[in-house]
């Protein structure tokens, strides 16, 4: 079992930056690969980005490559998401997500096993 707590999420202006931050218990991180995902009031939840285990390879939804970045610290076992340029539509809320198979690539929901509660991100224009 792995307890994901996210944290780092407030309300900002449209363009400054953010970095969320999500912690790990009960497991080490070093297995996992992990992921962000958002959802804005009345969407489904979308991905955002995705990790691999060893933090090599990073994947990113199109609309957002550039902006966000996603990095992982397997000793700290903690994942981070850097987000540049906020703009009004990044309000959501944000979860970080960990997947005991280790692929690349994974950008759907079913595909990871464990959930945060998520941390709000509000962007005012």
């Amino acid at each position: 079992q792995v307890l994901l707590v996210e944290s780092g999420g407030g309300l900002v202006q449209a363009g400054v930056s953010l970095r969320l931050s999500c912690a790990a218990s009960g497991r080490a991180l070093s297995t996992y690969t992990m992921g962000w995902f958002r959802q804005a009031p009345g969407k489904e939840r979308e991905f955002v980005a995705t990790i691999s285990w060893s933090g090599y390879s990073t994947y990113y939804a199109d609309s957002l490559k550039g902006r966000f970045t996603i990095s992982r610290d397997n000793a700290k076992n903690t994942v981070k998401l850097q987000m540049n340029s906020l703009k009004p539509e990044d309000t959501a809320v944000y979860y970080c997500a960990a997947a005991r198979t280790r692929g690349w690539g994974m950008t759907t929901a079913d595909e990871y096993d464990y959930w945060g509660q998520g941390t709000q991100v509000t962007v005012s224009s």
